[in-house]
């Protein structure tokens, strides 16, 4: 392939895969504006060490350097498939380079590994369509609210009926807790509760132990206790200007007490004070429930693509929860006790891409 050198000349790049990352891979995902933080290296050895699943690191590079990179984690799983993703369990990484000459190197080279693992499809995770013209799924968007630079301004521009909400949650007598490791028990007791009663298999507890041990400067815990028990819970990952939030849970049988309010403004009081500028609410389909939860609190949509290079547009897979094909396991799995799910579940869930 060739590409525009800074001179003007023409330097040519190669695409190759690696088990382990080459030397200069995060380097390069340090001055890419584009980079999330699902991209770096250690996201593979946690997967793998998580979950048993092989990584695989494929770098685009010239005589200078790096030029492009896409991280692809192999889930070789008998009840949903063969599948190379970028990256499984996130709503973000797939292919990053410089320019659509790499990009499409890249993703060349993906359907050939594609082939000798004899994975079903390929899956990126983007933010913006790739080249190629491949098939996508977009019809889920990532709720981001810009965050002002002190917690009153925020406060101010919530309308009456959420203040009103948060106010009724503050005077139940809720206690609000942040930390790392020290709440990771409160954490995920009650996320594991909350995602039996949800009908959707939990992560093992090792996935979270890994992410606190691997990125301690970046991984955030944000609890709400009544008394002694924790009653809702977040999980935050930082990265550059944003603070995002892959997990959030509240245990459903205080609900009508609204701890899940006040968990959510104290998250995004405490990334206003940690100095970000953006908050992460995760991805939701347009008009349900909960992107009108997002949304009131001032969340704006952003257009998301899961791209399927090589695969028809009429065969894209559909592990959702919505699929009539997975709609018995959820039901069935509400009623597990909760010992049961909790051992069950990190088995089944590591195998969801």
């Amino acid at each position: 392939m060739r590409t525009a050198g800074s001179e003007g000349q023409m330097t040519t790049s190669s695409v190759s895969y690696h088990h382990e990352p080459p030397d200069g891979w995060d380097e390069y995902l340090l001055g890419h504006q584009l980079a999330s933080i699902y991209h770096a290296s250690r996201w593979g050895a946690l997967i793998q060490n998580s979950f048993n699943h092989k990584t695989f690191f494929l770098a685009a590079k010239t005589q200078k350097g790096f030029s492009g990179v896409l991280p692809l984690v192999f889930i070789n799983s008998k009840m949903f498939g063969k599948s190379l993703v970028s990256m499984p369990y996130f709503n973000y990484g797939g292919v990053l380079a410089d320019d659509n000459s790499d990009a499409e190197q890249l993703i060349a080279a993906s359907l050939i590994l594609k082939n000798e693992v004899r994975a079903d499809y390929v899956e990126l995770r983007q933010t913006s369509l790739p080249p190629g013209g491949w098939p996508a799924k977009s019809h889920k968007v990532i709720m981001l609210l810009p965050l002002p630079p002190d917690p009153d301004t925020l406060w101010q521009s919530f309308k009456t009926k959420l203040r009103t909400r948060i106010r009724r949650a503050e005077k139940e007598g809720f206690s609000v807790h942040s930390g790392k490791r020290d709440l990771l028990n409160d954490f995920y007791e009650v996320f594991a509760e909350n995602m039996r009663d949800l009908g959707t298999p939990v992560y093992p507890r090792r996935f979270f132990e890994a992410i606190l041990d691997n990125f301690p400067e970046n991984a955030h815990i944000v609890v709400v206790r009544n008394g002694n028990q924790s009653v809702a819970a977040g999980f935050l990952i930082s990265h550059r200007n944003k603070m995002e939030v892959p997990w959030a849970s509240s245990l459903r049988r205080f609900n009508h007490l609204s701890p899940n309010m006040l968990l959510y403004w104290n998250m995004l009081n405490y990334s206003i004070t940690k100095g970000f500028q953006v908050f992460d609410f995760g991805r939701s389909t347009r008009d349900s429930g909960t992107f009108s939860f997002k949304q009131q609190w001032g969340a704006v949509p952003h257009e998301t693509f899961w791209v399927y290079p090589g695969k028809d547009a009429s065969q894209l897979p559909d592990h959702s929860p919505q699929n009539l094909k997975y709609k018995w396991a959820t039901r069935v799995w509400t009623k597990l006790p909760l010992f049961v799910a909790n051992r069950c579940g990190p088995w089944i869930v590591g195998n969801i891409p």
